[in-house]
């Protein structure tokens, strides 16, 4: 195993709450550590210096406050700031496990790689809506998995809310792009395109807490969705017929309902039993009927967002062959 000096990166807007949480997260570390914690305060208002403040007996915290320049560009102020060699990156609403470093430590120390990724979970203590927002988001059968399934996955394209990187990797890359969202697997798909290998650290989760309303929620998955196909413009080899999923299924649900017209149910009978094998296992997994209904309402939010958000930007792109940024602005930075 090469020496590992860890440097976690955490820029933070306008969420000292959040900052606090997750600070007392890395207080219950299991085991003996040494790592640094470098924050990076991307413009805010209401500032987390106070809280950082609180900490700095406990945990070697390094706190920066820059001006408003999105999280790719803070993420990358930061690890140019930082002292270690490898950087872990999280986002402010995250909660760590008192276990996570000593599982990125044990991985690493049997298998290197130059870049990972981890899984998020739902915490006990999270509200009903965030615990279905986390199903939807997480399950294999709305996403298939891409956020981190149960086994080691080769060139795995890690989110950057709990997100590994070499320095060398980063130096190498230049770090994270003007985009937002959709920084993070343009990242992984430049270092893949430089010889790097990411993977997936199934055991190195963390708890992301998500404060979001229904509102807030489809506003980040249509998003999501008109940044696909500009991330398989840049990159056509990551093109997959994966990504039509969610556009496909909204389509079709419409089709179901003006079938229904006709008196030809068949398509909307195999939409009640997904929704229902949706709900039985978001039951199961939070042993809760609410959660469960939420899962329901969570799921049709995150699939007609996202691919609306994907077929409005596809048409933009290749049927009207407008540049990524001029026909989008508020995705980049």
């Amino acid at each position: 195993m090469k020496d590992i000096a860890f440097s976690f990166i955490i820029p933070v807007y306008n969420r000292p709450d959040e900052i606090k949480e997750l600070l007392e997260s890395f207080s219950n570390f299991e085991g003996q550590h040494t790592f640094e914690i470098v924050i990076i305060e991307d413009g805010s208002s209401k500032t987390s210096e106070n809280i950082v403040n609180t900490f700095k007996d406990q945990l070697d915290i390094a706190y920066y406050y820059k001006s408003n320049s999105g999280p790719g560009d803070s993420r990358n102020y930061g690890m140019k700031k930082a002292k270690g060699n490898y950087f872990i990156i999280l986002d402010s609403d995250v909660i760590l496990p008192p276990n996570y470093l000593r599982e990125v430590e044990k991985f690493l120390a049997k298998l290197y790689y130059d870049c990972f990724g981890g899984p998020d979970a739902a915490h006990a203590s999270f509200t009903s809506l965030q615990k279905a927002i986390n199903f939807a988001m997480t399950s294999f059968i709305t996403t298939g998995g891409i956020r981190g399934g149960k086994q080691q996955v080769e060139d795995f394209q890690p989110r950057s809310f709990n997100m590994g990187l070499s320095k060398k990797a980063f130096l190498a890359s230049g770090g994270f792009g003007k985009i937002h969202p959709g920084e993070d697997p343009d990242l992984s798909l430049r270092l893949h395109k430089l010889g790097f290998k990411t993977t997936l650290i199934e055991n190195a989760y963390v708890y992301h807490k998500r404060r979001v309303s229904w509102s807030k929620f489809y506003k980040q998955v249509h998003k999501f969705g008109m940044v696909r196909p500009i991330l398989s413009q840049w990159h056509p080899k990551s093109k997959s017929l994966v990504y039509w999923f969610p556009t496909v299924f909204s389509l079709g649900f419409i089709v179901s309902i003006v079938l229904l017209v006709f008196n030809i149910k068949l398509l909307l009978y195999l939409y009640a039993l997904y929704f229902a094998l949706a709900f039985i296992l978001a039951l199961i997994s939070n042993r809760s009927i609410a959660v469960a209904f939420q899962a329901l309402v969570a799921i049709s939010v995150q699939f007609f967002g996202y691919g609306y958000g994907f077929i409005k930007s596809t048409f933009n792109l290749v049927v009207l062959g407008k540049n990524p940024e001029d026909a989008f602005p508020q995705l980049f930075f």
